[in-house]
């Protein structure tokens, strides 16, 4: 059986009510150690490669640079980055004019917020990434795992807003599996 786990990044700095897609904001260097530690000690429990996946983004390559400290080999892809929000990255939600916002909720999947990337888009990169290693061990980001997840359960990309759950916990690991679908751990 197959199974790749990706953990959701470590708790970036300075980001409260701002809109974080592809921007790249620091964490703090002990959680990225803590982080690393887990996803280590999974992969010893598990039997499993010590190789790691992370976007380009420091929040979750910057556990990746943890492990290869400890003799890890570390991949970066740009298809493990999170959803790209355009003109709206980086900004606080309450310069985002709402009337954009309401444009993307009500074209959920293919709006690209911001002139970024669409829901479509990112699950398109998941897709790809999920196909190409269905073994992995990976940080990540929490549109990224929503959206695998829909992938993996083979769900199309959602119609509206209602149907995107809120990002998993920060450090919470995800679990795909080509035999029994998605779970969370």
């Amino acid at each position: 059986m197959s199974e790749t786990v990706v953990w959701r990044h470590p708790k970036p700095k300075g980001v409260a009510g701002r809109c974080i897609g592809q921007t790249d904001v620091p964490v703090d260097p002990r959680k990225a150690k803590r982080l690393a530690h887990r996803v280590r000690a999974l992969a010893r429990r598990e039997g499993r490669a010590r190789e790691v996946w992370t976007s380009p983004l420091r929040r979750g390559a910057d556990v990746g640079r943890w492990l290869v400290r400890w003799g890890w080999t570390h991949h970066v892809d740009i298809r493990l980055a999170e959803l790209d929000f355009g003109t709206w990255d980086g900004r606080t939600w309450g310069t985002v004019d709402a009337a954009a916002v309401d444009a993307w909720c009500a074209d959920f999947a293919e709006h690209a917020p911001g002139g970024g990337e669409s829901v479509s888009g990112l699950m398109a990169r998941c897709a790809a990434f999920l196909h190409d290693h269905p073994d992995a061990l990976v940080v990540g980001h929490g549109g990224w795992i929503n959206a695998a997840s829909r992938v993996v359960r083979g769900l199309p990309p959602p119609a509206s807003a209602a149907e995107w759950p809120a990002a998993c916990g920060y450090g919470v690991a995800w679990r795909a599996s080509s035999s029994r679908g998605a779970e969370s751990q």
